[in-house]
C-alpha cells in the first residue's frame, strides 16, 4: 500500500510540514545569534508545561504553550536587550527541571493507574504518528503562522544580531525584536515538542539551521535553505519510520538531520581542502615556469 493510503501518515506529513518549518526559521536565528542553548531550555520547559497540564487534569498543549512563551519572554526580561545570557538561562533551566520533576510526581500519584501514563513517554519522546486531523491542520497553521512573523521581522532582527549597538543607535527597536523572537521560539518549540519530543528537539531546531549556514553564508538565503531543509529531513525521517516499523520517527527525523549536517561539514572540508590545493599549486607554478625559461647570453644577443 502507498505511504499517503494511511491516514495517520498523511496527518503526520501535513503537521511535521509546519512543524519543520517553524523549527527552520526559528532555529536559524537561533543559531546566528548564539542561542540554542535557548533552544534546549525551552524544551524542558516545554516538559514542564505538559506536566502541569496534566497534573491539574487541562488540555496537555494549553500548559505546552503557556509554559514555553512565558518562560522564553521570562528570558528575555531577564537578560540585555531582550536577549537571554547564558547565566540567566542555567539558572532558569536548573528551576525548571526542579518544577518539571514536582509535577511530575504530582501526576503520578494523583494520577496512578489511570491509564494515562503514556502521555509522559509522548511529551518526552513525540507522537506524530498519533496527530488526529484537527491537531495536524493546527500544527500546519502554527507553523505557517510563526514563519510568516519571522519573515515580517528578519530584516530588523538580522541587523540587530549583526550589530546590536549600531541597530539600537540607528533606532531599530532591539528589546522588542528580543521579546518577540523569543515567543516565536517558544511557539515553536511548544508544538514541535508533538513531532519530536522535549528530549530530541534540539536537533530538529539546530540541525538544518547549522547545515544552511554551513552552505552558504547569505542571510536570507540560509534563512530559506534551513526552512527547506528542515521540511525536506521530516519529510525523509517520517518516512524511513513508515518503512522501518521498529524506528521511532522521532529517532529517524533527528538522524536524518544530523546525518545531513554531517554530510555538509564534510563537503566544506572537502571543498576547502580542494581550493587549498588548488592555491598552492597556483603559488608553485610561476616559479617552475621562470626556471624553465631560457637564460639570455651575450652570445644569443649579438646573433
Amino acid at each position: 500500500m502507498s505511504m499517503f493510503s494511511h491516514p495517520f501518515m498523511v496527518y503526520a506529513l501535513l503537521g511535521g510540514t509546519g512543524i519543520a518549518a517553524a523549527c527552520g526559521a526559528v532555529g536559524f536565528f537561533l543559531v546566528l545569534r548564539a542561542q540554542v542553548f535557548t533552544g534546549d531550555a525551552l524544551s524542558h520547559v516545554a516538559f514542564t508545561g505538559a506536566l502541569a497540564a496534566l497534573a491539574f487534569g487541562i488540555d496537555l498543549r494549553v500548559g505546552l504553550f503557556a509554559a514555553t512563551i512565558a518562560v522564553a519572554l521570562l528570558l528575555g526580561a531577564l537578560g540585555r536587550r531582550g536577549r537571554a545570557d547564558d547565566v540567566v538561562i542555567g539558572n532558569v533551566f536548573a528551576w525548571i527541571l526542579g518544577l518539571g520533576v514536582f509535577f511530575l510526581t504530582l501526576y503520578t500519584t494523583n494520577r496512578s493507574g489511570s491509564g494515562n501514563g503514556s502521555a509522559t513517554i509522548n511529551v518526552l519522546f513525540g507522537s506524530i504518528l498519533g496527530l488526529s486531523s484537527s491537531q495536524a491542520q493546527t500544527a500546519l497553521w502554527i507553523g505557517v503562522g510563526v514563519v510568516a512573523a519571522l519573515v515580517f521581522i528578519a530584516r530588523p532582527l538580522l541587523f540587530a544580531t549583526l550589530d546590536e549597538a549600531v541597530a539600537a543607535a540607528r533606532g531599530v527597536p532591539v528589546r522588542v525584536l528580543g521579546f518577540v523572537f523569543l515567543a516565536l521560539v517558544g511557539a515553536a518549540t511548544a508544538e514541535a515538542t508533538q513531532a519530536v519530543g522535549a528530549l530530541l528537539l534540539l536537533g530538529l531546531v539546530a540541525a538544518p539551521a547549522g547545515t544552511a549556514l554551513v552552505l552558504t553564508d547569505r542571510p536570507f538565503r540560509g534563512l530559506g535553505l534551513a526552512v527547506a531543509l528542515a521540511v525536506g529531513e521530516m519529510w525523509a525521517g517520517l518516512t524511513l519510520a513508515y518503512f522501518v516499523p521498529r524506528m521511532p520517527p522521532s529517532f529517524s527525523i533527528t538522524a536524518v538531520a544530523t546525518a545531513v549536517y554531517a554530510a555538509a561539514m564534510i563537503y566544506r572540508w572537502s571543498a576547502r581542502r580542494r581550493a587549498a590545493v588548488r592555491s598552492a599549486a597556483t603559488a608553485v607554478a610561476p616559479a617552475h615556469i621562470r626556471v624553465a625559461e631560457p637564460v639570455a647570453t651575450a652570445d644569443t644577443v649579438s646573433v
